[in-house]
């Protein structure tokens, strides 16, 4: 998701920022809420939000899509080691839960191999009759495929150590779902018996009068019973609803439409900062950078920098931030938001080049276009490439996102900012395309005043790793384009992060800050749950087909590196069902998968050239299989990290190139694993 050098300026900015102190070890909070409390579920008394996702902490609402609406107690929330809870205000706007959601549950003793769940190298496991998990869609009566595993990071404390079950393809959003447990088995394959609270609620037995989870449990238990699960063979069975597909995405599309509307047939505001020439002895692939602003109009409060909020007020009966279904508005100010444009020295006014959108790695900057293969592709392929920061999570970000993690009341700030970034790469776009744009400059014009880019030519999408990642959620919103390339992509921050190398330090500032193992796993969930706003896990069901409103359908070709440190394969394969994606194959060469059956429910590419979204495995011969649990691919035994080989191979970006231009997947690997 980033590179060493953004990593170890990550790293060097949590020890000298004081945003914890790194290798010291911090006693473990108290749970906030005692066993017992009516903001906890009595059904897992391991911690107050357990099991998660789940509608007991949801209250009836009329008014949202879902009827009904997140209620967190602020008791029941995780708290730091100062004892402060994570304020519940921003997730209580919700109307359900993440269509990703890690699902929550401990199990004491549980021995995961011998209760035979399915592991993520097994995932049609999990649909099997007997399956000791049942992940059931309450809409459809059908079973839904996923992977589970209990957490590694809470290995040696078993009290504390949860069972994460993973969807292996996004939930239908504003639908309930239920999950039941059974059958399940310690070490010694004993069975392990369900928890007296759960037994008194499927027996009757013991229970007080008007018990608000009677009813619920009871609706729980007779959807189970229609799908052959017997009650009494049950460990522990809850139910949860997915968000509304307005509850995740209604604010950036609000944003989106509210802001062109008011543009109109205009083209953004340009300022151009600075025009460097180079000759081609100083850099033989790129003739000219131009860098400068785009004038967006600011949806964020104050400045807008780090630790702004998307702005509600009154505009248009909108609302305020308390109104749950308050939707943003602008602030009256200016966003001048960072772009860089790199123009190939192939580019000529006979010959002018392709334009795209290029989104930069994690905690990252737009000059990343500046790299090797970037510019490579740029000169080889007639593109001109133009960036714009993710702002939120792009390298001025990093002392606010370091210090976010250890009171992650200020959280919410960095999927806000986020949407305002995805507003400024649209602005960015249309600045490109638009007659009164870029190419009426004399920027992006020769000596003879005639343009160097081609605004007819269409605009396209191209990024990398965290660009790869936020870049499907861009996609998803996009008006002036209908394909992209998502290099080393994938879906959903709450599994991808503890499987990334890159994000070491950062759980170093969770260990100080939220010590208590099964607390991360509930703040991960948490964290997703606003996340979905600014990255592909909230938008994926629309990012291709089902478009949303006023937005054209896209195609997506996704480049995805076997063995990836950086960007877990695992949670791509996730986005790639989710989207309809389908798979070059052979995919990898024999031996090199530790899946029963690879690439589990991606169907393949039949016949080239094909239309239609792809994921296409780039294999280095350098990297070996991540481990099958949330651990981080880290040390020698993994081989070397192959997270950039895919974007530095010229069959790739002749394979990016036909996509962009033409809409085709074009084979260029020869009907055998790439490269």
């Amino acid at each position: 998701m980033t590179t060493s050098r953004g990593l170890r300026l990550a790293v060097s900015v949590l020890v000298t920022a004081g945003a914890v102190l790194l290798g010291t070890a911090a006693p473990a909070a108290p749970p906030t809420a005692p066993v017992g409390h009516p903001s906890c579920d009595p059904i897992d008394p391991t911690a107050c939000l357990l099991p998660f996702p789940n509608d007991y902490f949801t209250v009836p609402d009329r008014s949202s899509p879902t009827g009904k609406r997140v209620r967190f107690a602020a008791a029941a929330m995780p708290a730091n080691v100062q004892g402060t809870p994570i304020d519940p205000t921003e997730w209580n706007r919700q109307d359900g839960f993440s269509p990703g959601s890690p699902i929550l549950v401990r199990v004491p003793g549980l021995d995961a191999t011998a209760s035979g769940i399915a592991p993520v190298t097994d995932i049609g496991r999990s649909l099997a009759p007997d399956a000791p998990i049942v992940l059931l869609n309450t809409r459809t009566g059908e079973r839904t495929p996923y992977w589970a595993e209990l957490d590694a990071h809470a290995a040696g404390q078993p009290d504390r150590q949860l069972l994460i079950i993973r969807p292996a393809v996004a939930l239908t959003e504003g639908t309930r779902y239920v999950v039941g447990l059974r059958g399940l088995r310690d070490r010694n394959g004993g069975s392990i018996r369900a928890p007296k609270t759960f037994t008194a609620y499927v027996t009757g037995a013991g229970l007080k009068r008007h018990d608000a989870r009677v009813p619920q449990l009871r609706r729980v238990l007779t959807d189970l019973t229609r799908a052959g699960v017997q009650r009494h063979s049950l460990y522990l069975a809850w139910d949860f609803t997915v968000a509304s597909r307005h509850g995740l995405t209604g604010r950036m599309v609000a944003v989106r439409d509210d802001a062109f509307a008011d543009l109109g047939r205009a083209a953004p505001s340009i300022t151009v900062t600075q025009v460097t020439d180079y000759p081609p002895e100083q850099d033989p692939l790129i003739a000219r950078q131009v860098t400068g602003t785009i004038g967006v109009p600011s949806y964020l409060t104050g400045d807008g920098g780090p630790g702004s909020r998307l702005h509600y007020g009154p505009a248009g009966g909108a609302g305020t931030r308390s109104t749950p279904n308050a939707l943003p508005t602008p602030s009256g100010a200016t966003v001048a938001a960072d772009f860089v444009c790199n123009i190939p020295r192939s580019a000529s006014a006979a010959r002018p080049a392709h334009l795209s959108l290029y989104g930069h790695g994690l905690l990252g900057r737009p000059t990343e276009i500046n790299a090797g293969n970037v510019k490579t592709m740029s000169n080889t392929h007639n593109f001109t490439f133009c960036a714009t920061s993710w702002t939120g999570m792009a390298a001025a970000d990093v002392p606010y996102v370091a210090g976010a993690f250890t009171d992650l009341s200020a959280f919410p700030a960095v999927a806000d900012r986020l949407q305002q970034s995805f507003l400024n790469f649209l602005f960015l776009g249309r600045a490109m395309i638009h007659p009164d744009g870029f190419a009426a400059h004399p920027a992006f014009r020769d000596a003879t005043a005639q343009p160097l880019i081609d605004r007819r030519g269409g605009l396209y999408y191209d990024g990398n790793s965290q660009g790869g990642i936020n870049g499907g959620a861009l996609t998803a919103i996009a008006q002036d384009w209908t394909r992209s390339v998502l290099g080393v992509p994938a879906m959903n921050y709450s599994t991808l992060l503890q499987r990334s190398v890159d994000f070491a330090p950062f759980q170093s500032v969770l260990d100080g800050s939220y010590p208590d193992k099964a607390d991360q796993q509930l703040i991960l969930a948490l964290l997703q749950m606003l996340w979905d706003r600014a990255e592909a896990n909230g938008y994926a069901q629309h990012m291709t087909d089902r478009p949303l409103p006023r937005t054209p359908a896209h195609q997506v070709l996704m480049h995805v590196a076997f063995g990836d440190q950086q960007v877990s394969p695992a949670a791509a394969e996730v986005q790639a069902r989710t989207i309809g994606a389908r798979l070059h194959t052979p995919a990898l060469a024999d031996g090199w998968s530790l899946d029963v059956r690879p690439y589990w429910g991606i169907p393949p590419i039949r016949r080239y050239p094909y239309t239609g979204s792809a994921m296409v495995i780039w294999n280095s011969g350098a990297a070996h299989a991540p481990p099958p649990t949330n651990l981080a691919p880290a040390g020698p035994e993994f081989g070397d990290d192959p997270h950039e080989f895919p974007r530095a191979q010229a069959g790739a970006q002749k394979q990016k190139v036909v996509f962009l231009l033409t809409g085709k997947v074009v084979d260029v690997c020869g009907r055998t694993p790439c490269p």
